[in-house]
């Protein structure tokens, strides 16, 4: 399958990849990949067709379908809790991975987006927090189509205190990214993945067979859903 390139704004695209998306974003200084998708396509080739500046890749995650090119780029950047898994995924190839903070800056030259830790998803999953444009990039962790929260890497509870934490941090964006299904969604998703995830917890939904083999079931009130165990 080919990638297709959707505009979002000035100098920045959505790559979609399949069932999963890329984005990237072009600065004066520097252009931001953020994740390579599953395919493992000519992905370094298309970002060079897009832009000339040189590119800095974070991953928000490493879930395979994050990763898939990342053997094309010299480096990435993601949160240290990753790493382990990270290493474990064959497909990353052993590309090296560069630490990511909390609260860290990534300036491209008139843009800057800030990393926001938010692990449930994954130990080590992040956000990107644009503030000038009022836009949050959420990898996996907000989505209008069904989360992952079953197997390994996965914790609810730490899901549910990373929607809290984005939740205080909701004044600085209105539009929010996600990897997967529609996009964009708008910033009030926040609150519905956030409810949702603690009637999960709570006990209050009902069980349902996924729609398609999974080692989990669905979970959904309506506003959101997960797939979990």
């Amino acid at each position: 399958m080919a990638y297709e390139v959707v505009s979002i704004g000035d100098r920045a695209w959505r790559i979609e990849d399949e069932m999963v998306r890329c984005f990237l974003f072009e600065g004066t200084s520097a252009a931001l990949l953020v994740d390579t998708g599953v395919s493992g396509g000519a992905l370094c080739e298309l970002v060079d067709s897009l832009t000339d500046k040189p590119i800095y890749l974070v991953n928000t995650h490493a879930d395979a379908d994050h990763i898939g090119a990342n053997a094309q780029f010299k480096r990435t950047h993601m949160f240290p809790a990753e790493f382990m898994y990270y290493a474990q995924n064959e497909v990353s190839y052993k590309t090296p991975a560069l630490p990511l903070w909390d609260g860290e800056d990534i300036d491209i030259g008139g843009r800057r987006f800030e990393i926001i830790v938010i692990p449930g998803h994954t130990y080590g999953s992040i956000a990107l927090l644009d503030r000038a444009n009022r836009l949050l990039i959420a990898g996996d962790s907000i989505s209008a189509t069904p989360i992952f929260l079953f197997g390994a890497q996965r914790s609810l509870p730490a899901f549910i205190a990373s929607m809290e934490k984005l939740t205080r941090l909701a004044s600085a964006f209105d539009t929010i990214l996600p990897s997967h299904g529609d996009c964009p969604v708008p910033a009030s998703q926040l609150g519905a993945v956030k409810a949702t995830a603690e009637a999960l917890a709570r006990g209050e939904l009902t069980p349902q067979d996924p729609p398609f083999p999974l080692p989990a079931k669905l979970y959904t009130d309506g506003a959101a859903a997960f797939f979990a165990d």
